[in-house]
């Protein structure tokens, strides 16, 4: 185990529910709504692969079986794209992994919503936490990205989450508020939009939230979408879980009500795990 997650697992266990306490008040008014989407599963390769790895991953995927009732999107490398579009199967969408804020030109290194609709890939993660804190991206800029993909005919699985310092000093609620308030004034038609809560101290940690823990920020996200959208859009948006997902714990969160799917970062680039996560929903029905 590393010195970070062993750092960060104590921190939890000394203090795992103190954003709770410290939110006593906002926690009270949280209450589970359940989502009524279609279960929903994101694969996020990240900056990882290579041909001959991806060619494997993508023949792993296309021989495993996903249910019907799920819907699954797989986000590989810019350079990988064009790759895993001409040679995936079955159900899996494609996703890219960010875009630019508007229409492109002399922007080095960027790649527009204008490209990738062009490719014929059909959805854009935006504001992934190593974006904001990696790439300085502020909640303002995901705003304007997640409004310009939109415009573009893109769909966004849009992503939010705390620090484990902020958890920990009772501002978890207010971070999440922070993060969403652009997002939500970027959308005009919820179908085209998942969002995906990723506590940042569970990322790439091997820490995973408690199923409690999913459960309650979760409802959180829901009963403040129920405030800002209304209550039957609430309930219609999916809200995905990320953060150290894999095959051995994504039932047990599956089972929440308020979790409609998940974000899958490492165990997204191992077929079998991936699949196996595509059918936690089904499991979680009859664990």
């Amino acid at each position: 185990m590393s010195s970070l997650t062993t750092m960060t697992s104590q921190a939890l266990r000394g203090s795992g529910i103190t954003a709770r306490k410290n939110n006593r008040s906002r926690a009270l008014q949280v209450k589970a709504m359940a989502g009524t989407g279609r279960f929903f599963v994101g694969g996020n390769w990240k900056c990882n692969g290579t041909v001959e790895s991806v060619n494997q991953l993508v023949k792993d995927l296309n021989s495993g079986s996903i249910p019907s009732d799920v819907d699954v999107v797989i986000a590989p490398t810019f350079v990988h794209l064009e790759t895993v579009r001409q040679n995936i199967t079955g159900p899996y969408e494609i996703a890219a992994q960010n875009c630019w804020t508007g229409k492109g030109g002399a922007f080095t290194g960027e790649i527009s919503a204008e490209m990738i609709k062009d490719m014929d890939i059909p959805w854009v993660i935006l504001g992934h936490s190593e974006r904001r804190s990696l790439c300085g991206e502020s909640v303002d800029v995901v705003g304007k990205k997640v409004e310009y993909a939109l415009s573009q005919g893109l769909k966004v699985i849009g992503c939010i989450g705390e620090t484990l310092e902020e958890r920990e000093s009772g501002e978890m609620f207010n971070v999440l508020n922070e993060q969403l308030e652009p997002i939500v004034k970027a959308v005009d038609d919820w179908s085209n939009v998942v969002i995906a809560y990723e506590p940042v101290w569970a990322i790439g940690t091997g820490v995973v939230a408690t199923p409690d823990q999913a459960q309650e920020a979760h409802a959180f996200v829901r009963s403040w979408l129920s405030d800002h959208i209304g209550k039957d859009t609430a309930e219609s948006v999916r809200i995905l879980y990320g953060g150290s997902v894999n095959d051995g714990n994504c039932v047990e969160l599956a089972k929440k009500e308020d979790v409609d799917g998940f974000l899958v970062g490492g165990a997204s680039l191992k077929g079998d795990s991936f699949v196996q996560i595509c059918n936690a929903n089904k499991a979680s029905a009859t664990a």
